[in-house]
């Protein structure tokens, strides 16, 4: 059994991994040089083992992020811009299954290793979005009630309001008020 400090390194590490699982396209990806990094490769290694087994990366598994998703990317994240040592070519974003298909073709041990909590990173985030999306709808749904009410509301805080200026409510006293026993 794992002990507490291994418990939280392993946690920091599937945050680290978190926040660099984007949104593009509509799909959660990593980027090849954030793989790279995770897979202790260089990105071109990386890219070069892809571009051998290219039957084993159909596009649902990766894709080529376009200028215009670049430059987002660029202004969203400290990424170095072109020209200032960083990239010269646009990087590939690889989804779930890309990622896991990437620890088959480096195949080595941190590659697998590393492609298992990639895969926890990936589930974990569904799973995080998935709650999100069950809180919202159940939000809408409260809004909902709220606004067919609302009126019913208005109504009983008016009242509330009209019993609280009544003077017959202003002088009576607060509290525990003792009545007198008859006597038997």
């Amino acid at each position: 059994m794992p002990t507490k400090w291994e418990q939280n390194a392993a946690l920091a590490v599937m945050e680290k991994i978190e926040d660099k699982i984007y949104l593009f396209r509509g799909q959660r990806v990593m980027l090849d040089s954030d793989l790279a990094q995770i897979y202790e490769v260089e990105t071109r290694v990386l890219n070069q083992a892809v571009n051998r087994n290219l039957g084993r990366f159909p596009k649902d598994f990766v894709f080529q992020l376009s200028r215009n998703e670049f430059n987002s990317l660029i202004s969203q994240t400290v990424t170095s811009k072109t020209g200032r040592g960083g990239r010269r070519k646009l990087p590939y974003a690889f989804t779930e299954h890309g990622a896991v298909m990437l620890a088959s073709v480096l195949n080595s041990p941190t590659a697998v290793e590393a492609s298992i909590t990639v895969v926890r990173a990936f589930v974990k985030m569904r799973s995080i979005l998935a709650l999100h999306k069950d809180l919202a709808k159940k939000i809408d749904q409260l809004a909902k009630v709220a606004v067919r009410h609302e009126n019913d509301f208005e109504v009983v805080f008016q009242l509330l309001s009209e019993i609280m200026r009544d003077p017959k409510y202003l002088k009576r006293k607060i509290g525990f008020v003792e009545t007198k026993r008859r006597k038997k």
